[in-house]
């Protein structure tokens, strides 16, 4: 028998996922001696042995690895044997550089579900179990690397019990950071609106204030979230009234498959994604005899559903034994409360009780939340279950990079090398509150991942305050990146290419290279430079920002475009809003505090107050998302655009609203005329794709930006596209809308200095 020793160093998601134990399990199968342990680059393995048993040990690392681990690189070398015959975990090294990556928080493994079920176990319906398959990692760690010190667990010492379990290589729960038990976890408590504590068992009597109608406060894995009987108009109604939202839908959490299948259609696609570790919230066809409160979504065919992702969501789920609203706990546009004393004064005012417990939440995480495009995930907003799994760039980022990402949806990106760690959902910056847990997670990401930024991206617009916050930052280069650039650039490293392609970026707002507001844009683009070849004609905001929220103003600026010679007879819109139509519209052929913008997301607006589905909306994007709920899937018709102009080409959005209202005039089915306006973009995205063809050669399209949210928009568009011979990049790994801005940034800026 030949002996050799080897010298291993594994890289990626390695720790807090049971890796050194299966190390461990592995060696001692083989019969080899050795070590193995944590550092701050991930794990360290020494083994000695056999020859042929060590080759196999070296392939089996990265073949049988633990669910939860991503291996992004082993290396290996031999070294002098020492005559080792026991192979031992050893004790964590800290050492001064932290490449080491962090698991995302992953939902309940079957075998803790279990134990949580079986009367007989010790862990019987305990709400905090876990192990090194399952559980919280990034919204409990403090510092790397991970192990129970670094956590918010630390402030829980270990029973004798548990002690043995975690010291105990054969045990599932080998070095598991979280390990707790009924005798040394966390505590659950139940408490009423001024505080004080209900007694009883806490699940079983938050379940029942559920059941009576009443608003309760949950302390989840990434903060508190709000939630009320799903089934209970009254009590929905209640929630939405105290909470300020008066439309936006709410997620709903349901206890299984079954109960998922009873309010939506599933398939399988949307139950691969319902039941995975990182249990985001899944935007479904909702059933017409779905049993839940209209007040859950108003006027809309989807519902938000998400299956319990803790012990503590396991046991309420079936303590109710109905669907119930799990929505943030927060009151609109504030971020998410997540410590006891932030929910007591921000969520007095709206909830009845409080489910609390004393393990402390490190990072507040919003819940994750996708719909699902041609079978795979399409993220809307990626945060817990997903951060801070890190991206790969196209472009290394040589020089450490910060992004600071956009104003709205905001999430922001440090990048080292290869990897890109864009952010937890930070939410949107015009809140105080919101601009310190910005501020406060950039401070905790580049101490977790040892970056010091040396380039720092920033968005165009002067006034964004993650623009401001970058310029007031010493000693950095700072790189300005056009929005929709961004954008584009965004989905080129969410499909690892570098373009150039022809990116077509629709959105609601962009600061533009011209001084106007852009928003429908055809760029050619790669990660270093773009070039705006075409966008949708420009026509005025009158009012400036009050037209975001009052879709009508946009309704009479493209009205006025769309009808030189004089309105047609017959327009609601202008009816409803006659107090304030004529000078509105004055103000918009004036120009007077009127910018001009080629965003679609404003054309959306505009199609959606003309066909009488939104003169006024609650939050960002309402009625384009109301428009899309109303199209007719089946239809095929389609309003002509015309494209005038070159260098850059115009898109005549005027010719889709002139099509939607002179069908309203003429009494055509709101379905038909909302399926009409979806065609009839998609076919100008077409002849807007064809025609930069012609002038670069590139046969490559990006679609990015908030308006592909549009599920519809964008089927019918790619579709349409690969058609006419394109090839189509969508994105899959972050979100089209601002939150996946800082990605976008980040690669350039490291392609930039590449």
């Amino acid at each position: 028998m030949t002996v050799v020793r080897a010298r291993i160093r594994v890289e990626g998601v390695v720790q807090g996922v049971g890796f050194r134990p299966f190390a461990h399990s592995l060696a001692m199968r083989l019969d080899l001696g050795g070590l193995v342990g944590n550092d701050s680059e991930g794990v360290f393995v020494e083994v000695e042995g056999d020859a042929a048993a060590v080759g196999e040990f070296q392939h089996a690392l990265r073949r049988d690895a633990p669910p939860l681990a991503v291996i992004e690189r082993v290396t290996a070398e031999e070294c002098t044997p020492r005559g080792d015959r026991a192979f031992t975990i050893v004790a964590s090294r800290a050492g001064p550089a932290r490449h080491t990556l962090v698991s995302p928080d992953t939902a309940t493994c079957a075998a803790c579900l279990a134990e949580l079920a079986d009367p007989d176990d010790r862990r019987h319906g305990h709400p905090f179990l876990s192990c090194t398959h399952c559980g919280p990692r990034f919204t409990i760690v403090t510092d790397v690397p991970y192990d129970r010190p670094a956590t918010t667990m630390a402030g829980f010492p270990m029973c004798a019990a548990c002690a043995a379990e975690y010291s105990d290589p054969a045990d599932r729960r080998f070095h598991a950071q979280p390990i707790c038990c009924p005798a040394c976890g966390p505590a659950l408590r139940l408490l009423d609106a001024d505080g004080g504590p209900r007694d009883g068992d806490p699940v079983a009597g938050a379940a029942a204030l559920l059941t009576s109608g009443a608003v309760l406060a949950v302390k989840g894995l990434g903060g508190f979230h709000v939630a009320a009987d799903a089934t209970c108009e009254g009590a929905v109604a209640a929630l939405r009234a105290r909470k300020h939202r008066e439309d936006k839908p709410f997620a709903v959490m349901v206890p299984d498959l079954d109960a998922a299948r009873r309010l939506c259609a599933v398939d399988a696609a949307a139950e691969s994604v319902l039941t995975s570790a990182r249990r985001p919230i899944v935007l479904l066809p909702r059933r017409a005899d779905a049993a839940v409160a209209q007040a859950v979504a108003p006027g809309n065919a989807s519902l938000g559903l998400v299956l319990p992702y803790t012990p503590l969501h396991t046991l309420l789920a079936a303590a109710l034994g109905r669907p119930f609203v799990l929505t943030s706990g927060n009151v609109s546009d504030e971020p998410i409360a997540y410590t006891d004393t932030d929910a007591a004064a921000r969520l007095g005012g709206i909830v009845d009780a409080t489910l609390t417990h004393d393990r402390p939440i490190h990072t507040r995480t919003d819940d994750s939340v996708v719909r699902l495009f041609r079978g795979r995930e399409y993220p809307l907003r990626r945060s817990r279950g997903y951060v801070p799994h890190p991206l790969p760039l196209p472009s290394p980022a040589h020089r450490p990079v910060l992004a600071c990402g956009a104003e709205l949806k905001n999430t922001f990106c440090l990048a080292r090398d290869r990897h890109a760690f864009v952010s937890h959902h930070i939410g949107d910056l015009e809140n105080y509150e919101t601009y310190r847990s910005f501020t406060e997670g950039i401070a905790h990401f580049r101490r977790l991942f040892d970056i010091v930024p040396e380039v720092v991206a920033h968005d165009l617009h002067p006034d964004y305050l993650s623009t401001k916050y970058a310029r007031e930052l010493d000693g950095v280069e700072l790189v300005g990146v056009q929005h929709h650039h961004a954008h584009v650039a965004s989905c080129l490293a969410d499909n690892g290419v570098t373009g150039p392609v022809i990116g077509v970026a629709l959105d609601g707002l962009g600061y533009g290279t011209d001084g106007t507001i852009w928003g429908g844009e055809f760029l050619l683009a790669d990660l270093v430079g773009h070039r705006r070849l075409g966008h949708l004609d420009p026509v005025p905001m009158p009012g400036g920002a009050a037209a975001i929220r009052q879709p009508w103003r946009m309704a009479a600026a493209y009205l006025g475009a769309a009808y030189p010679e004089g309105l047609p007879d017959g327009l609601d819109v202008a009816r409803r809003n006659s107090e304030r139509w004529a000078p509105v519209a004055a103000m918009a052929r004036s120009g007077l505090n009127s910018p001009l913008t080629s965003s679609a997301g404003r054309l959306f607006d505009a199609a959606s107050a003309i066909l009488g589905v939104r003169d006024a909306v609650n939050y960002e994007g309402q009625a384009a998302v109301e428009l899309e709920q109303r199209a007719d899937r089946a239809h095929r018709g389609s309003y002509p655009a015309r494209l005038v102009g070159e260098d850059p080409f115009r898109v005549l959005g005027s010719d889709l609203v002139r099509g939607v209202a002179d069908d309203v005039v003429a009494g055509v089915a709101t379905g038909t005329v909302a399926a009409r306006f979806h065609n009839g973009l998609t076919a100008a995205v077409v002849a807007g794709c064809r025609r930069a063809r012609e002038v670069t050669g590139t046969t490559t399209v990006a679609l990015s930006g908030g308006v592909w949210q549009n599920v519809l928009l964008l089927t019918s568009a790619v579709d349409a596209l690969e058609a006419a011979g394109f090839a189509v990049l969508v994105h899959s790994r972050v979100p089209t809308n601002d939150g996946g801005i800082s990605l976008g940034q980040a690669a350039i800026a490291a392609a930039t200095h590449a």
